[in-house]
């Protein structure tokens, strides 16, 4: 008889009947339910076949019912194995701590690496500040942030950078940085003129080096020539009488500033209500085991004393060599925060819109230049929001390096 289906899984046991007519023994077995193959003559008394071990108990109510001898003989299966396993506690022990060893060493870092043709100074400071945001050789990996966030306080928090990339493999970080060069607008060098770089109204000239072109309170287009590099050297006679001779032609770098007054339009919108969140700075982070849909807490117990909460969190799995296990450790930031709520008046709207409007312009035009003036164009109220147009009049240098080529 062939071997039954799911046997070696569920275990069976061969047994040994003993008595008169033993096959009859099975026989009974077969007519009870119980599942009996590979039956064999032994001797004249005795057969033996293979049961499973579900059935040992039926096997030894029928024994108790007839006047055989049943012995156990072999017992194959994977209870079996699994019983054997268990009895050797050491081994045990030690294969259990072999898996909290092995997850132990895949979720820590054992390495990082920065990659890159970055200078040795920029290194440094990247491996400083790793170090104080807790990433380097020995740390836990589900401590850390993940590597999005990584990039971008690195990118803050060092200007030299232009652009890095964080990448985990494995045990080991792997970063890419790349240097930010900062180009310097192209300086003019030798002759050059001052030409204007938008249009405006003269207000105000200082001139080091050159000839000037335009006066106070003319209006100039982009491209109109302020200061000439072109200076013109003719000899003068005694009598201070122009001799007539062709004139020369000098040529130096013209140098000044030419304040203007230009002038933007910009459009801005400011609602009468509004709700924002303030954070406290009040937090406290709980870590969660997940698995699946399920979270069970296994540090920070109990809810905060806030009113209001905002919740961040980030999920690590947890690695088995290169592998991730379906569990992750999950690390919840729970932060208090407050609903603020702000209401203006119209002409209160139409003040915040204003100082809105010349910040965003201070910021686009830079320091040097000066906001002199402003006026509302329009001014409309539509859904709770003050919409506005203005006009500002700003006081900047106009001047921009031009070269003089030949022919000019």
């Amino acid at each position: 008889m062939k071997q039954i289906q799911g046997s070696f899984i569920k275990g069976y046991v061969r047994i040994i009947v003993t008595g008169r007519m033993p096959e009859m023994f099975f026989q009974e077995c077969v007519n009870s339910g119980v599942t009996v193959w590979n039956v064999r003559r032994e001797g004249r008394s005795s057969c033996s076949g293979n049961v499973k071990l579900s059935d040992i108990s039926e096997i030894r109510r029928l024994r108790r019912e007839r006047n055989y001898k049943i012995t156990f003989e072999q017992r194959r299966g994977y209870p079996f194995i699994f019983r054997r396993f268990f009895r050797k506690k050491e081994f045990i022990f030690s294969f259990i701590m072999s898996i909290l060893l092995i997850l132990f060493m895949s979720n820590i870092i054992w390495k990082v690496e920065i990659t890159g043709e970055l200078p040795k100074e920029i290194e440094e400071k990247i491996n400083k500040q790793l170090n104080t945001y807790g990433i380097h050789a020995g740390a836990w990996i589900f401590m850390i942030d993940p590597p999005a966030k990584i990039q971008q306080r690195l990118t803050d928090d060092i200007p030299e950078l232009l652009w890095v990339g964080v990448r985990q493999k494995g045990t080991t970080y792997q970063l890419e940085g790349v240097e930010k060069i900062v180009v310097k607008e192209d300086k003019v060098e030798g002759p050059r003129n001052l030409v204007a770089s938008k249009k405006g109204v003269i207000k105000r000239m200082y001139v080091s080096k050159g000839v000037p072109q335009v006066e106070i309170n003319e209006y100039v287009e982009p491209g109109e020539i302020l200061v000439s590099g072109t200076l013109s050297d003719q000899p003068k006679s005694e009598d201070g009488e122009d001799k007539e001779k062709e004139d020369k032609k000098v040529l130096v770098p013209a140098e000044g500033e030419i304040i203007a007054s230009t002038w933007y339009e910009a459009d801005v919108t400011i609602p009468l209500k509004q709700n924002y969140e303030l954070l406290t700075g009040q937090q406290e982070k709980k870590f969660y085991l997940g698995i699946n849909n399920f979270k069970f807490p296994i540090w920070g117990f109990g809810s905060p004393d806030f009113e209001e909460v905002h919740r961040d969190s980030t999920e690590t799995p947890i690695k088995f060599i290169r592998w991730n296990l379906p569990i992750n450790i999950i690390e919840s930031t729970l932060s208090e925060k407050q609903i603020q709520k702000l209401e203006r008046t119209q002409e209160e709207a139409v003040q915040a819109g204003i100082k809105q409007a010349k910040e965003e312009l201070q910021l686009q035009l830079g320091p040097d230049a000066k906001i002199t003036s402003e006026k509302v164009l329009h001014e409309s109220l539509e859904n709770g929001k003050v919409k506005l147009y203005l006009y500002m009049t700003v006081e900047e240098n106009i001047a921009k390096a031009q070269p003089i080529t030949q022919g000019d």
